[in-house]
């Protein structure tokens, strides 16, 4: 379910994926194909690790990240779950065919 909420979004940021809503930060994001696919494999990577192992993995994922990276940023865009989103949110197709637990294949030094 899509929702919108310029509250809940955290600045800088256009959506947030708490299962089982996506957050956006306004209604014509609704339409942006490439940032609702980027969610949907949020949604199912969540699915995947019967959501709350999968926010304390990223959460402690990121942490790691920002004290290898010192940068909010490449911290998060290098978290594993992010990688897998952002490498395949342009093909709208992925989640067809997407391995059962593919964003292990992400993580690395």
């Amino acid at each position: 379910m899509i929702l919108i909420s310029k509250y809940l979004v955290p600045k800088g940021y256009l959506g947030v994926t708490l299962f089982p809503f996506m957050f956006l930060k306004t209604e014509d994001l609704k339409r942006n194909a490439v940032l609702i696919n980027h969610e949907r494999i949020h949604l199912k990577q969540q699915l995947e690790l019967f959501v709350l192992p999968f926010y304390v993995l990223y959460t402690i994922e990121f942490l790691c990240r920002l004290i290898q990276y010192k940068k909010w940023d490449l911290a998060y865009r290098n978290i594993s779950f992010e990688r897998e989103a952002y490498r395949h949110e342009k093909d709208l197709d992925y989640l067809k065919s997407r391995p059962l637990f593919s964003v292990f294949k992400f993580i690395r030094n």
